[in-house]
C-alpha cells in the first residue's frame, strides 16, 4: 500500500511513556523509541513518567540515551502520578521537568537488603555444606550472619551507586553534590517540594509540559499533533479481547525495585525506597 503523502514528522511533537516498574523490556522499547524519534528528525520530546523505579542498569542506559539525544532535540520530562526512584534517574536525562504538585518523586538512595534464616534452619534441623571459590562467594548467603570484612564490601557497593546517584542528579539539575545530598537520603517528597528543591523546573500537568515543548522548539501548541510511539501489541493481545496481559506475582508484591543480584542461588534486592 502506497501512502499518498510522508508524515512531517519535524512539524509533530514526539511522546514516549514509561510506566510501571524499570526493567529490561522497558529499556529494550525506550532505546527503539528513542532511536525512532532521533531517525524521524521530530524536533522534541515528551517523556512521561509514571514509574516507582527500576534496574540500576536499565535506568542508567535510558538516561545516557535520552542525554545523548538531548544535544540535537528538546526533551521535556513530565513526571506523572509518581516518579521516584529509577523515575528520577531517567529524569535527569531531559532538560526540563515537569511535576504535578502531588506528584510523588524523590527517593534518591540505596539500600540493600538479605535474608537471615539461620535460627529457623537450625530449629529444623537443615544445614549446608559450602563449597567456594573463593570468601566472599556466598556474601549475603541466608543461613548465617554477615561478617565484618563482608559488610563493608558491600557498603562500599552501596556507596559507589549512591554516589552515582547523587552525581546524576547534581549534573542534571545543576547543583553541587553537597546540596544534592541534603535531601537524597532516601526520602519521598512532593512535586511542590521538588520544585523547592531544584528537583524539577516546573509544576504542571502533562499538557502544559506538551505546550512547554512546543513553545521551545516554535511549534503552535493549538495545531502541533503528538505523535506516541508505543511498543506493539502482542498478536494475542489483538486477537482476544481485554486484558490479555500476565502480571508477575513476584514483582507485584515488590515496590521501589532496582537491582537484583544473585547470590547462593537465591534472588536478593537492591532497592532505592
Amino acid at each position: 500500500m502506497v501512502w499518498p503523502f510522508k508524515p512531517n514528522f519535524r512539524k509533530q511533537l514526539a511522546r514516549i511513556e514509561v510506566t510501571g516498574a524499570i526493567a529490561s523490556a522497558t529499556r529494550k522499547r525506550v532505546l527503539e523509541s528513542l532511536k525512532t524519534v532521533e531517525e524521524k528528525k521530530f524536533p522534541a520530546l515528551l517523556l512521561r513518567i509514571d514509574s516507582p523505579g527500576g534496574t540500576v542498569g536499565d535506568s542508567q542506559e535510558i538516561y545516557s540515551a535520552l542525554k545523548r539525544l538531548g544535544e540535537k532535540i528538546k526533551i521535556v520530562a513530565s513526571f506523572g502520578n509518581i516518579s521516584a526512584s529509577g523515575g528520577v534517574y531517567i529524569g535527569m536525562g531531559a532538560q526540563h521537568i515537569m511535576a504535578n504538585p502531588g506528584t510523588i518523586t524523590g527517593s534518591i538512595g540505596v539500600i540493600l537488603r538479605g535474608n537471615n534464616l539461620e535460627r529457623l534452619l537450625a530449629k529444623i534441623g537443615v544445614s549446608f555444606k559450602v563449597i567456594k571459590s573463593g570468601p566472599y562467594k556466598d556474601i549475603l548467603a541466608f543461613d548465617r550472619e554477615l561478617t565484618e570484612p563482608e559488610q563493608h564490601i558491600l557498603q562500599q557497593l552501596i556507596d559507589t551507586s549512591y554516589s552515582q546517584f547523587v552525581q546524576t542528579v547534581a549534573e542534571g539539575r545543576n547543583l553541587t553534590p553537597e546540596t544534592v545530598k541534603t535531601f537524597a537520603d532516601g526520602r519521598i517528597f512532593t512535586g511542590q517540594q521538588a520544585l523547592e528543591l531544584g528537583v524539577v523546573d516546573r509544576l504542571g500537568t502533562e499538557e502544559d509540559a506538551r505546550r512547554w515543548a512546543c513553545e521551545l522548539v516554535g511549534l503552535d501548541p493549538e495545531k502541533t499533533p503528538v505523535y506516541t510511539l508505543e511498543e506493539p501489541k502482542p498478536l494475542l493481545s489483538r486477537l482476544v479481547p481485554g486484558n490479555s496481559q500476565v502480571k508477575s506475582p513476584i514483582l507485584s508484591g515488590i515496590d521501589w525495585l532496582d537491582f537484583e543480584i544473585s547470590t547462593s542461588g537465591l534472588p536478593l534486592w537492591l532497592y532505592r525506597p
